[in-house]
């Protein structure tokens, strides 16, 4: 079993009797996973990426307790410690641990995003939540103008939204 192996099954624990939660990180891990490979990582790049797909949104169920909400700033500020924590128990290096941390601590700050796997995990992210909120066509270009800016997530939110 690998490491994201571990890690999956870990996060599915960890968000055990919230399914919603389960098929969001492994649609949105499917996703990144495919336009990481498009657009060329590195394995190193590849790896980090992909564990923090599987993380991107564990600062929810923190945020929930502390605050009763689940807004993306509360989840950038409470997803960092657990995620990190989470990938070293799962035996990813301490650098791999702190970059995905990283990315949870980001993940919804749209402004400077300057690195390939900070965007790639942006539009994964962002191609699962304009389906599950049912998002009008509007919203979907909206955000294909704005956000996406890899050359494989473009190609999917065209193909998948009909653009």
């Amino acid at each position: 079993m690998t490491g994201l192996d571990r890690l999956c099954l870990a996060m599915t624990e960890y968000e055990a009797g919230c399914p919603q939660r389960i098929q969001h990180f492994l649609k949105v891990h499917a996703f990144a996973a495919l336009i990481g490979r498009g657009e060329g990582l590195s394995p190193e790049e590849q790896n980090t990426l992909e564990a923090a797909a599987y993380v991107h949104d564990i600062g929810i169920k923190p945020a929930l307790e502390k605050y009763g909400s689940a807004a993306g700033k509360y989840q950038e500020e409470l997803g960092a410690e657990p995620a990190r924590t989470m990938l070293i128990d799962c035996g990813f290096s301490a650098e791999t641990a702190e970059r995905a941390a990283w990315l949870v601590a980001h993940h919804h700050t749209y402004d400077n995003i300057n690195a390939p796997d900070y965007r790639i995990l942006v539009e994964a992210d962002f191609l699962v939540n304009l389906f599950e909120d049912s998002s009008p066509r509007e919203a979907v270009e909206s955000a294909y103008e704005k956000i996406f800016r890899t050359e494989t997530g473009r190609r999917l939110c065209r193909t998948i939204f009909g653009l």
